[in-house]
């Protein structure tokens, strides 16, 4: 059973990303949300974990979070993949469970 994975805190302020890329099983799915953000961002100190975390996973970005923080779809870590709360939905009931890191 696959698990999606909402991370909703910067990875410049909390380990939840960091503590969540290291939890990932095959078919599992991360959602950036809320400041999680921040992690989306090209040429971060969090993107080489991102970048890593595309070879194994799904990694995707709420675009309205994004957009309230400034952050431009170009700006976003070319692999991660832009969803609105539909797609955010969708996501859930693709996977069996979801796991929220805080």
């Amino acid at each position: 059973m696959s698990t999606l994975h909402t991370v909703n805190k910067s990875p410049f302020e909390r380990n939840a990303l960091h503590s969540c890329l290291g939890h990932l099983c095959a078919g599992d799915a991360v959602l950036m949300i809320e400041d999680g953000v921040f992690g989306a961002r090209k040429g971060s100190s969090a993107a080489p974990m991102v970048q890593a975390a595309l070879q194994a996973a799904k990694v995707y970005a709420l675009v309205a979070d994004l957009s309230a923080r400034g952050i431009k779809p170009g700006d976003v870590i070319d692999g991660v993949q832009l969803v609105d709360y539909g797609g955010f939905v969708d996501l859930v009931t693709q996977h069996g469970r979801t796991a929220a890191w805080l």
